[in-house]
């Protein structure tokens, strides 16, 4: 397993065994730079001695609960408009281009499907991430507010990007401060189905 698979890992629905997830994890980041692998540690420092329940309360409680914290990165910069639907297409043919041809539960601007990405073809991740690193900053500083232990893995996932740009702080700090984008024409479904589930995107 890859670092950024290991994080991709992180950022998913906690499932069971845990044990054997967190070990493949651990081997992973043990040779990542300091900082990543600190952030991770730091992770399971706090979750230690945690059951598979409460693991699983702390994830729904971080993304699902508080749209600031959602880990679907469109949905920070294009909000309901119907222009986020246009980039989950473009996101997909990204993949489809990259030689990806995998099913995903998930809509291909989840984090966790963006890393599994740049670990499967990193030049078509990097590209990706990069594009939507403003989202990436706006989960971060939300998931730091709720003092959630995921926020150690947000910082991790930064921490293997390059140093943040003054236009994307900007626009960051922007969204945050805004919310995102307000309903515009509207999606129906909120995204086309062009990449409704199941998506070709693999694992």
């Amino acid at each position: 397993m890859s670092v950024d698979l290991a994080l991709s890992r992180l950022l998913s629905f906690p499932e069971d065994p845990l044990e054997e997830v967190d070990a493949a994890i651990t081997e992973a980041v043990r040779g990542a730079p300091r900082e990543v692998r600190g952030e991770v540690d730091a992770y399971y420092a706090t979750v230690a001695g945690w059951d598979s329940m409460a693991r699983q309360q702390a994830y729904v409680d971080a993304f699902d609960f508080d749209r600031r914290a959602s880990l679907h990165l469109t949905a920070h910069t294009h909000g309901d408009r119907r222009e986020r639907g246009q980039r989950l297409i473009a996101l997909k043919a990204l993949m489809r281009e990259a030689g990806l041809d995998y099913e995903s539960d998930e809509l291909p601007d989840h984090l966790a499907v963006l890393l599994e990405l740049r670990a499967l073809a990193p030049e078509a991740g990097r590209t990706a991430l990069a594009d939507l690193r403003p989202a990436i900053e706006i989960i971060r500083a939300r998931l730091h507010d709720m003092k959630s232990p995921y926020r150690f893995v947000m910082d991790a996932v930064a921490a293997t990007m390059p140093r943040l740009s003054r236009a994307d702080r900007t626009t960051a700090e922007r969204l945050a401060a805004e919310g995102p984008p307000g309903e515009m024409v509207g999606l129906e479904p909120f995204a086309p189905p062009e990449v409704m589930p199941a998506m070709e995107v693999g694992r």
